[in-house]
């Protein structure tokens, strides 16, 4: 069993499209359109996209609008 690094800790689970699109509340081509345009970070393992836990918290608290 490989060892847990304190970074490897922070990242949390790993989620599909389709499960960050149903934390979102929105539809699985709003975070595909997300992740092509860069707007939020994101990891390639083969084919395959996968969404931090923690990338996913940091997108929300950086697209919240606070009132003036």
């Amino acid at each position: 069993m490989p060892l847990e690094r304190a970074s490897d800790k922070e990242l949390g689970r790993l989620l599909t499209v389709e499960e960050a699109a149903e934390r979102l509340n929105t539809s699985p081509r709003f975070v595909r359109r997300l992740i092509f345009e860069r707007r939020i970070a994101f990891l390639k393992l083969g084919r395959h996209v996968r969404i931090t836990e923690h990338d996913l918290d940091s997108y929300v608290r950086n697209c919240r609008v606070h009132d003036l």
